[in-house]
């Protein structure tokens, strides 16, 4: 089934490229509707427990010991969900859009899901590196060319920065692989190498390096706001809802569990650095008038929130990370089609030209509200269970650091709802008094994308179920590593 998960989007970029404009987008949707149903099928015979389920390993390279191996665990399947969730209601949001060359586009964000799985699903370093790799180039493709007027040098930026990482990342790993006794690229054989303090320091940082660029964190950020807002609006949420994930991922997956000792030697400078950008993003944020620029600048703070989690280490950090990663992107992607539909019909991201939308547009200012508000995590939509745990994690490692993490919230609060206040109440003006209400798939996408925030925010034990004995597991298994290592 794993082949099967990672195969099905080739065939539909494949598939994608034989139809015209109109088709094309179709046939796209329903190979990612397809990809979902087999995601909901593994879900099905998925058993919670910290094992690797689904597993495939064939012998792919032999002579260089590399293997296509690859599997599913409580962390992997809440990505997997994660990914083949967004990708269609991505696919739906640009049904009201007319793209040249849709067929090429459709094709590109198809591929970018087979990347992107892949690297969920890799227990082999070199396939994570393809992976990681060929998630990269569609997206490059797609924001160069279907991007604003500054897409070129934009995208050139963002393509620099990434590429720069993953090779430093790539050496980690190739040095991985000599270390190991039979020369593999295995990931339970890097788990177990017993490098020194030193060695780990360094794998630390090249591993980390290309984690940090991509989620982006603090002050590995500077290529995300411009590469946001030039994107096209698919180009933007692939980004914001999956890609930056990679990197989350790679941290819990790769990045500690090798390097415990380098880990524990510069925790402390990676959440501060995390909270940093947290308040450093959030200030910026109150000042942008481009909504698309705001929504960017916020994922900012709220990653950097999940990344200060995550290095706290500990249940209820890394749980909060993982519910969290796949409320992000959920939120996240409502956000930017909120944005997205607005430009679409007002020919304008400036925020201060705007407001009385709700007036003339009720359904759509409801949506947009329940979006907003689940971004701020209230209490009973999905983003307050994620925030709670990561709080709770980030207290446990140490009070002042969660207290400072914690502005995120009450900023976070204030420019959103600010925002939705200059959007949508007050009279409306000249620009805003002609604007039409959703329908069609608009209606749909938010509308699931509402449900969700609802329904994760009531039940989140759902998707804390999945991945909880996988997270206890490596949390336990990094623990005991530090311990021997110490004795």
């Amino acid at each position: 089934m794993v082949i099967i998960l990672l195969l099905l989007p080739l065939l539909g970029a494949l598939a994608a490229l034989l139809f015209k404009n109109g088709a094309a987008k179709t046939v796209a949707l329903l190979f990612a509707l397809a990809e979902l149903g087999v995601a909901v099928f593994l879900l099905s015979q998925f058993i919670p427990d910290a094992s690797t389920q689904f597993a495939v390993d064939y012998a792919w390279i032999e002579s260089f010991g590399i293997h296509f191996k690859a599997g599913i665990d409580g962390i992997s399947m809440v990505m997997v969900l994660l990914t083949t969730i967004l990708v269609p209601l991505i696919i739906l949001t640009t049904f009201k859009h007319e793209y040249k060359n849709q067929p090429v586009m459709y094709s590109l964000i198809l591929f970018m899901q087979a990347g992107l799985l892949l690297v969920f699903t890799a227990l082999d370093g070199f396939l994570f590196y393809v992976g990681w790799e060929a998630a990269l180039l569609p997206i490059y493709f797609i924001c160069a060319l279907w991007g604003g007027a500054d897409r070129v040098r934009i995208t050139l930026k963002f393509f620099i920065y990434t590429f720069a990482g993953s090779l430093f990342m790539l050496l980690g790993i190739i040095y991985l692989y000599l270390q190991t006794p039979g020369k593999t690229f295995a990931l339970d054989a890097f788990y177990n190498l017993n490098l020194d303090a030193s060695q780990q320091s360094v794998m630390f940082w090249a591993f980390f390096l290309a984690f940090a660029i991509k989620m982006p964190l603090f002050p590995f950020h500077t290529w995300q706001p411009d590469t946001y807002t030039e994107a096209p609006s698919a180009g933007t949420m692939m980004l914001s809802g999956i890609m930056l994930k990679m990197g989350i991922y790679g941290v819990i997956r790769w990045l500690i569990p090798i390097s415990p000792l380098g880990f524990d030697r510069w925790v402390c400078t990676v959440i501060v650095l995390a909270v940093i950008g947290i308040v450093y993003a959030s200030l910026i944020a109150f000042n942008q008038k481009d909504g698309k620029r705001l929504i960017a600048y916020s994922s900012i703070g709220h990653v950097g929130l999940i990344a200060a989690g995550i290095f706290a280490w500990n249940v209820q950090g890394v749980q909060g990370a993982m519910i969290q990663m796949l409320n992000h992107g959920i939120n996240v992607v409502g956000l930017f089609f909120i944005m997205d539909i607005i430009s679409r019909r007002l020919n304008t991201r400036d925020i201060t030209q705007m407001g009385g939308i709700a007036k003339v547009a009720p359904q759509f200012a409801i949506a947009f509200l329940i979006i907003v508000l689940g971004t701020v995590a209230l209490p009973l939509t999905n983003g307050f269970i994620g925030e709670f745990l990561l709080l709770n994690g980030i207290f446990q490692y140490n009070i002042w650091l969660s207290a400072v993490a914690g502005l995120t919230i009450i900023f976070g609060a204030v420019y959103m709802l600010r925002m939705y206040k200059k959007v949508m109440q007050g009279e409306t003006n000249t620009l805003t008094a002609t604007f039409t209400d959703i329908t069609g798939s608009e209606k749909v996408v938010l509308g699931i994308i509402c449900l969700l925030i609802i329904v994760i925010g009531v039940y989140p034990q759902v998707i804390l179920h999945i991945s909880e004995a996988s997270v206890t597991n490596l949390i336990d298994q990094v623990n005991q590593k530090k311990l021997i290592s110490v004795k």
